[in-house]
């Protein structure tokens, strides 16, 4: 018996690099680049953790 094969993992590179540029724009926008860009990377993981963790369960 063999068991059964396991999909591929999901990549989630990109919606980390989406989310932390989307993130500079905006914050570029309302003046607080830095703020921004840490609110996108901090989004950007909990999608990468995220897909990680359901990943895992498949």
């Amino acid at each position: 018996m063999t068991d059964p094969k396991k999909s591929d993992p999901r990549a989630a590179g990109g919606p980390l690099a989406l989310s932390i540029l989307a993130g500079a724009i905006i914050g570029v926008l309302y003046h607080q680049s830095t703020l921004g860009l840490l609110v996108g990377s901090g989004l950007g993981v909990v999608f990468a953790v995220g897909f990680w963790f359901f990943d895992r369960k498949r």
